[in-house]
């Protein structure tokens, strides 16, 4: 039953996006306000260039610790090497992809287009509906 559950059934559409030049710390503020731990990072033709994550957040804390100064942009912190899936992933594969990897979250991709983004809270809420 779970082999049949795809990402495309659970994965958010609405996405909250950032630019390489919006400043980190109104990134973080995004990041907060919408509950979010991560978002994607895309240019101004929509097409993905890296994720914004809580762990690129604590990256500019630390600096700024460190530096003693308060600035940046999205582009400094961002992670670009970015692990993606398909709609039509299973949840089953999904799992494995969370379980092997750091990241809380992954971008959906159908073709080239960025579709949606699926978090470890999306499949647990998948598992929890079972139930």
């Amino acid at each position: 039953m779970l082999t049949k559950i795809t990402v495309g059934d659970y994965m958010t559409r609405r996405l909250v996006t950032l630019t390489k030049d919006t400043n980190v710390f109104d990134a973080i503020k995004k990041l907060m306000d919408h509950k979010i731990t991560c978002a994607p990072v895309v240019d101004d033709r929509g097409q993905l260039q890296g994720m914004f994550s809580e762990t690129d957040g604590m990256n500019v804390f630390l600096e700024s610790v460190y530096n003693q100064g308060m600035s940046g942009k999205v582009g400094d912190y961002m992670t670009v090497d970015i692990i993606t899936v398909t709609p039509e992933t299973s949840i089953v594969d999904l799992a494995k992809k969370f379980q092997e990897s750091s990241v809380r979250s992954f971008p959906v991709f159908e073709d080239t287009e960025l579709v949606g983004i699926i978090s470890r809270t999306d499949l647990l809420k998948a598992l929890a509906k079972l139930n």
